[in-house]
């Protein structure tokens, strides 16, 4: 009997581990804020993410819990959000200790979402899990709250893994819908300077990147992106191409501050270099389907 338990599994990537996963686990769990209900076998249960309330049973015996609760950082940092895009990280990754702590057989293998995003801005150093510098500023010490709730308290019979995890590139969700609007309506150009990187993966090989993980039973922290970071310029380059759009007007620094600002997000999103590779996965023998960033849109557009 295999059981994996997926923590705010509703989202993007809750079904992208959904659909990879449903023929290779007996029972899959999902907690929501929604309702407790049953679909296409799937058990649906409903959790706030901050206190029990009879989901921590669940975690019984399971054999994976994979974690994605979080609010989504694509939005305004205003104060409000940006206390809440701490606390619903840290609130969820704390409730999740004590639920797996007060197991008589807990789930062996936890993993938890974490981000890319935990690096410096580089343009010329690659990040990886052993040389990574990481920095200070509001995302990258989310980040670093966020690792160090997870590790802090200790499981002695759950292995934990951290996924810092960049972009995820998939057809039906993520970063990739509103960055294909912008390039059919010919704004596809540079965003900034366009010199900065963009780590990305696609959603098939993060998806296999977990289960990779499970299987090698790896611990810590893991780097879940694909191997070359892109420069937004050929990131965006291609992206025109993939959808045909015959130009692309560049979005200089203030010209993204004003329309981040009407679809309610920051330009960090898009003008941090993040130069993000996968040294842990590549040295267990991890192989990638989309390797590079062509093929990624070839299959996804």
């Amino acid at each position: 009997m295999s059981k994996l338990i997926i923590a705010a599994g509703t989202g993007f990537l809750g079904q992208v581990l959904v659909s990879h996963f449903k023929n290779k686990f007996e029972e899959i769990v999902i907690l929501t804020r929604g309702k407790s209900q049953i679909i296409d076998g799937i058990k649906y249960v409903n959790w706030n993410a901050r206190t029990f309330s009879g989901w921590e049973k669940e975690l019984e015996n399971a054999d994976v819990l994979i974690n994605l609760a979080g609010k989504s950082v694509d939005c305004r940092y205003t104060q409000k959000n940006k206390r809440e895009i701490l606390l619903s990280r840290i609130e969820s990754t704390k409730i999740l200790n004590k639920a797996v702590l007060s197991c008589k057989n807990p789930p062996k293998h936890w993993l938890n979402s974490s981000t890319a995003t935990i690096y410096r801005f580089s343009l010329d150093k690659e990040m990886d899990e052993v040389d990574g510098e990481t920095g200070n500023d509001f995302s990258m010490n989310v980040a670093l709250s966020w690792e160090k709730a997870f590790f802090k308290t200790e499981t002695p019979n759950t292995l934990k893994t951290a996924l810092r995890t960049s972009i995820v590139l998939g057809k039906n969700g993520g970063a990739l819908i509103p960055l294909k609007t912008l390039a059919k309506f010919g704004f596809g150009g540079k965003q900034g300077k366009g010199n900065q990187f963009v780590s990305w993966i696609h959603e098939e090989d993060f998806a296999r990147a977990a289960a990779f993980i499970i299987e090698k039973e790896m611990s810590g922290k893991v780097n879940v992106v694909a191997p070359k970071p892109v420069r937004n310029i050929d990131f965006m380059f291609k992206l025109r191409k993939a959808v045909r759009a015959p130009f692309g007007i560049p979005l200089n620094k203030t010209l993204l501050e004003i329309g981040s600002f009407f679809i309610r997000t920051e330009t960090e999103l898009v003008l941090k270099s993040r130069n993000v590779v996968p040294k842990r996965l590549l040295e267990n023998g991890f192989t990638f389907q989309f390797e590079n960033i062509d093929n990624a849109f070839k299959n996804l557009l």
